[in-house]
């Protein structure tokens, strides 16, 4: 008898497969990034509809294939349905999706990427927090999550809150990472500094980039 497996993670993307079907991309916490299939999943009437859907958080139940997963079940534990409500959340959300696409590889180990994901997506939501500044703290944290993160750029005075921040960032838990505000000029700063990165570390534009800008 087949055994499943559960998996807690966060939905990436998802494919359209034949007429009723969806290829879906899930970062979990034990096994890194997996694919799956859910069957059924563009039908009206299916269990899964709502569950096989991009920022979608919880707990997978499925099969384990060959090559891939078939989830069989989903409790879902955040939908993150208000980003849908934000434009402008919504497009930096699907940035951080992409993002974490990139990064991550699959039966790796991406706990820490998956907690970066998932406080940063909250945080896009939250009221008084500069989606710019959330941007920022995503971008360069995921460059420290995958250990090529180099220190702060040299060659140039940066001011004392921006190292400061550089630092918090860097060390800080990732539940807490999002607990700090910045003056436009200190903001603009840790801009050039996730620019550069971004720059160095990420070989390819991002889709969803394209609409932010």
């Amino acid at each position: 008898m087949q055994e499943f497996v559960k998996l807690t993670g966060i939905i990436l993307k998802t494919v359209p497969i034949g007429e009723y079907d969806r290829r879906i991309v899930i970062l979990t916490k034990e096994r890194g990034k997996i694919s799956a299939f859910a069957k059924g999943a563009r039908k009206p009437n299916s269990r899964l509809v709502a569950a096989a859907s991009p920022f979608a958080f919880g707990e997978f139940k499925m099969y384990e294939g060959r090559s891939s997963y078939n989830i069989m079940e989903a409790d879902i534990q955040n939908y993150f349905e208000d980003l849908r409500k934000d434009f402008s959340a919504a497009c930096y959300g699907m940035y951080f999706l992409e993002m974490a696409d990139y990064y991550t590889r699959e039966n790796g180990e991406e706990v820490e990427m998956l907690k970066l994901l998932y406080q940063s997506l909250r945080a896009l939501l939250a009221k008084g927090l500069d989606k710019e500044l959330v941007r920022c703290v995503f971008e360069i944290r995921a460059v420290v999550a995958n250990g090529e993160y180099p220190g702060i750029p040299k060659g140039r005075e940066w001011k004392e809150s921006t190292v400061y921040a550089m630092n918090y960032i860097e060390k800080s838990p990732v539940e807490k990472l999002y607990t700090f505000a910045v003056t436009g000029e200190i903001l603009d700063e840790l801009k050039q500094i996730a620019g550069e990165l971004c720059k160095r570390f990420v070989d390819r534009e991002m889709k969803s980039l394209k609409v932010l800008e």
